[in-house]
């Protein structure tokens, strides 16, 4: 089904390749073709059992991730004006449909437009997750969709819309949908760009992506008019849909009462505050210029959406440092970006501060509460050792990425930042892979590690590395 879907969504390039006539459509009938035809075949073969357990959710997740970034590859491929590798194919097509927004593209501008389309829809699919999307096809089929969206739920967040999950998953995508449209809408009469650029940077800032048209990103347009109404949508993308639902039912006393988005939008105002003070005391900038700069890059990095304005590892050694530490942290959970989420930031610090407040008062019973309601003590084990298998994963990522590269090409500072940056699905990094360059660097391995990671980081961790424990295929 999701490969079936996957070739729907393909014709749409189609049909703006054929209305542009110098365009070549081949490619992507051939994908689509393929998309199509495999997922009638697959989809009418009979199987024992239609039951979706949490066990085979898991696996209809991971293995569907996998499956979209390998299909959504074939445009790449039999584009023959790209001539890429299908390793590079796979690194582009993963880096959309994780929303990470990493590229080995050094000339986008020259990409034949049905193609950028496309990467600008790899996004915005892969933004709210294809999962959920099927979730609302599922039902129709008498497959059930609950264990599909706890795997693919992005942080552990516990608000809930409405207790039928096909219902969740439309309110989800109309929110979506209405956001994308809007942000299209004044891109379009209201900042100036084209309709092109505008649907393009509509679908990859909804999805949290950075996927550009333009080679120098939303700094080619160097504008206020078209980095503003960006900023806010940046903003909006990394916060929980939920939230968000909240907010357009008119529900504003619920809005206000999540400590998740009070802390999002604390961290980023007193971060936006910091790097507008230095920018502004060092003479880069203007005042209005360094809080816009300031502005646009601690929310493009914190929601991971990878735009950029300025090389910012150009500015100061020490903002480069925070920048670095800035791809760790990730947006709200139940957002569309990727990774730890503010919730796991935030429950950690008040672990910390109640576990003070233990050593002084040994004898006290005390309880952390978010949103003022308690929180299980294994919910807040769950956030410790997923914080910790981010700190291995990464460590391991850092040490294979730094092994495979000479030195000369992979300094470790490199090795981190491309990292650390694929994990969060994130996109630009430090170092050689900085917001001015492209993974196109790197060798064939690294890219397929790095495309790895991303997959594992846009699936939070424990989703992947669960299939790999041998509790999971123990036969109950």
């Amino acid at each position: 089904m999701l490969i079936f879907i996957l070739g729907i969504f393909m014709i749409i390039p189609c049909v703006v390749a054929v209305f542009l006539d110098a365009v070549d459509v081949l490619p992507f009938i051939k994908s689509s073709a393929i998309a199509l035809v495999l997922g009638v075949v697959l989809f009418t073969i009979k199987v024992p059992s239609k039951e979706i357990r949490k066990r085979e959710g898991y696996l209809i997740v991971a293995l569907g991730w996998v499956l979209l970034c390998i299909f959504g590859a074939l445009p790449y491929i039999y584009e023959d004006v790209l001539k890429i590798s299908t390793v590079d194919a796979i690194f582009e097509s993963t880096s959309g449909f994780t929303t990470t927004g990493a590229t080995i593209f050094s000339d986008v501008e020259s990409i034949n437009p049905a193609v950028l389309l496309w990467r600008s829809m790899t996004q915005w699919i892969g933004g709210m997750g294809i999962i959920v999307f099927t979730i609302a096809i599922f039902p129709i089929l008498g497959i059930g969709g609950v264990e599909l969206f706890v795997a693919e739920a992005p942080g552990p967040t516990t608000n809930k819309i409405h207790p039928k999950i096909k219902e969740v998953a439309k309110r989800l995508w109309f929110i979506y949908l209405g956001l994308t449209l809007s942000l299209f809408l004044i891109l379009h009469f209201f900042s100036g760009m084209s309709i092109f650029d505008a649907c393009n940077h509509a679908m990859t800032t909804m999805a949290t992506g950075g996927f550009s048209t333009k080679n120098d990103s939303i700094a080619h347009f160097n504008s206020p008019l078209v980095e503003y109404p960006i900023i806010l949508f940046m903003l909006l993308g990394g916060t929980n849909y939920t939230i968000l639902y909240y907010f357009f039912k008119g529900r504003f006393k619920k809005v206000w009462s999540s400590e998740e988005l009070k802390f999002y939008l604390t961290v980023i105002f007193i971060l936006i505050t910091i790097v507008s003070a230095i920018l502004f005391s060092q003479n880069f900038y203007s005042l209005e210029f360094s809080f816009r700069n300031a502005a646009f890059t601690v929310i493009s990095l914190v929601t991971t959406t990878g735009y950029v304005t300025a090389d910012y590892t150009s500015w100061n050694p020490g903002l480069e440092l925070l920048f670095f530490l800035l791809l760790f942290f990730g947006a709200c959970a139940g957002s569309t970006s990727g990774g730890i989420k503010m919730i796991r930031h935030l429950a950690i610090l008040k672990t910390s501060f109640l576990e003070i407040k233990r050593i002084l008062h040994p004898r006290s019973y005390i309880r952390m509460k978010i949103d003022g309601e308690l929180v299980p003590s294994k919910v807040t084990m769950h956030i410790l050792v997923f914080l910790f298998f981010y700190m291995i994963i990464f460590c391991i990522g850092v040490l294979a990425v730094s092994s495979m590269m000479p030195q000369d090409i992979m300094p470790f500072r490199t090795a981190l930042g491309a990292v650390a940056t694929a994990l969060g699905n994130v996109g630009p990094a430090i170092g050689s892979l900085g917001p001015v360059n492209n993974f196109s660097q790197l060798n064939d391995v690294t890219k397929m590690f790095l495309s790895s990671y991303m997959v594992i980081g846009r699936l939070e961790l424990f989703t992947i590395v669960i299939i790999f424990t041998p509790y999971f295929w123990r036969i109950k």
